[in-house]
C-alpha cells in the first residue's frame, strides 16, 4: 500500500514539473538567452573575392556635397512685424469715398480714401489768416525801415516789426505743415494715401463712416518680404543654424534667422524663423514645405540613396574596410538627385555598399526590417 502511494506521488510530481516547464516556455521566460544574443551588435563580415564577384557588390565614397538639402520641414508663411504699416488719419472726420478693397495691391502714394474734416477746415482758415498776417507784417516792416532811414523813428521799432513778421511766418508755416502731413486741403478735404507699396490687408471703414485719430482705417502689408515659421524635427534641429539657406522650391529663397533653444513637448520639434523675399502666390498664413539647404560651408556628407536600408527600425549603411563590411547606423537628412544627406554616423571618404544590399543584410544577420 505504501509502495503504491509512493509511485503515484512520484508520477504526479513529474507531471507538475513538466507542466511548470511548459508554462515557462509558453510565457517566453526560457528564450531569454536567445533575446540577448539577438540584441548583440552584428560583427563585421569579411568577404572573399569570389563572393564579391558573385554578389556584384558596388560601392561609393561618402562625399561632401552642396547639392543635397539637409531636409524638408513644414512651415507657415507669416509677415515680419516691420512689413505692416497702418494708415492713420491725423484729423477726425467722415469718409467721403473709398477707392480700394482688401487684398488689392497698391503703390506708394496711391489714394486709398477721401474724407471731410471740420478740423481741416479750421486749419485751412488758420493758414489763410496767418498768410494775411504775414503780408501785413511784411508791409509794416518795409514802412518801418523806411521811416528809420529818414530818422523819424528809433531802431527798436524796426526790430519789433521784424519779430512780428517772423511770428506770422511761423504760424503760417505750422498750419501748412499740419495740413500737408494730414493730406488735407484748405477746403477741409483729406486724402488718405498708401505709405508703402504692397497689398491692402485691412479696410476698416466704409463710406460715410467716422474716422478718428485713435484707429487705423487701412493697413498695408509690404509685398517684398515674408517670414517663415518652421518646425524642425529633433533629428534636424542640432544641424540647423542661423544663416543657412531655405527655399520654397520654384518660388522663393531665403535664410534662417533664428533657431529655438528648446523642444516643444507636444510636437517634439524646435521652432525656427526664416526670412524670404516676395514672390507671386505667397500668402500670409499659408502652410508650405520648406527645404533647408546645406550649412554655412555649403556642403554636407552625402551618399547614393541606394546605399541606405533599414534594420530593426534604424537607418543603416554597410561600410567597407578592405574586404570587410560592417553595419553602421546613420541619421538621415534630405534627399535629391539620387543622393541623401547624412547628418551623423558617416565621415567623408568612407566607402559604402550601393548594391546587393538584401544579400548583405542576410549575410550579416539583419534580414528583417
Amino acid at each position: 500500500m505504501n509502495t503504491r502511494n509512493l509511485v503515484v506521488g512520484g508520477t504526479l510530481a513529474v507531471l507538475v514539473a513538466a507542466a511548470g516547464g511548459y508554462a515557462l516556455v509558453k510565457n517566453g521566460t526560457a528564450p531569454a538567452p536567445q533575446a540577448e544574443q539577438a540584441s548583440a551588435p552584428v560583427a563585421p563580415m569579411e568577404l572573399t573575392d569570389a563572393q564579391f564577384a558573385r554578389l556584384g557588390i558596388k560601392t561609393a565614397v561618402a562625399r561632401l556635397s552642396g547639392e543635397v538639402p539637409l531636409g524638408a520641414v513644414p512651415g507657415v508663411i507669416t509677415l515680419p512685424p516691420e512689413s505692416r504699416v497702418a494708415v492713420t488719419a491725423a484729423l477726425p472726420g467722415a469718409i467721403r469715398q473709398v477707392f480700394v478693397i482688401e487684398g488689392q495691391e497698391v503703390r506708394r502714394g496711391q489714394p486709398l480714401a477721401t474724407m471731410v474734416s471740420r478740423d481741416a477746415m479750421e486749419l485751412g482758415g488758420s493758414r489763410s489768416r496767418a498768410s494775411s498776417r504775414v503780408s501785413l507784417a511784411r508791409a509794416n516792416l518795409a514802412r518801418t525801415e523806411a521811416l528809420f532811414k529818414e530818422g523819424v523813428i528809433a531802431g527798436a521799432r524796426v526790430q519789433e516789426a521784424r519779430a512780428e513778421l517772423a511770428q506770422a511766418q511761423s504760424e503760417a508755416g505750422e498750419a501748412s505743415r499740419i495740413l500737408a502731413a494730414s493730406g488735407a486741403s484748405g477746403s477741409g478735404m483729406v486724402t488718405l494715401r498708401a505709405p508703402i507699396s504692397g497689398r491692402v490687408s485691412k479696410v476698416g471703414v466704409q463710406t460715410g463712416g467716422p474716422v478718428d485719430g485713435m484707429t487705423a482705417p487701412f493697413v498695408v502689408d509690404a509685398a517684398n518680404a515674408y517670414r517663415l515659421d518652421l518646425q524642425l524635427p529633433e533629428r534636424l534641429a542640432a544641424n540647423v543654424r542661423p544663416g543657412m539657406t531655405v527655399a520654397l522650391p520654384g518660388i522663393a529663397t531665403g535664410r534662417i534667422l533664428s533657431v529655438g533653444s528648446s523642444i516643444d513637448p507636444a510636437t517634439r520639434s524646435v521652432v525656427a524663423k526664416a526670412t524670404i523675399g516676395g514672390a507671386q502666390g505667397l500668402i500670409a498664413g499659408k502652410s508650405v514645405m520648406v527645404t533647408i539647404g546645406a550649412g554655412s560651408s555649403g556642403e554636407v556628407v552625402s551618399v547614393p540613396s541606394a546605399a541606405l536600408t533599414r534594420i530593426a527600425e534604424k537607418d543603416v549603411v554597410f561600410v567597407r574596410s578592405g574586404n570587410r563590411f560592417a553595419l553602421r547606423e546613420v541619421r538621415l537628412g534630405g534627399s535629391g538627385n539620387g543622393e541623401t544627406a547624412i547628418l551623423a554616423g558617416l565621415k567623408p571618404g568612407e566607402v559604402v555598399a550601393t548594391s546587393a544590399i538584401p544579400e548583405l543584410k542576410m549575410l550579416l544577420g539583419g534580414g528583417g526590417e
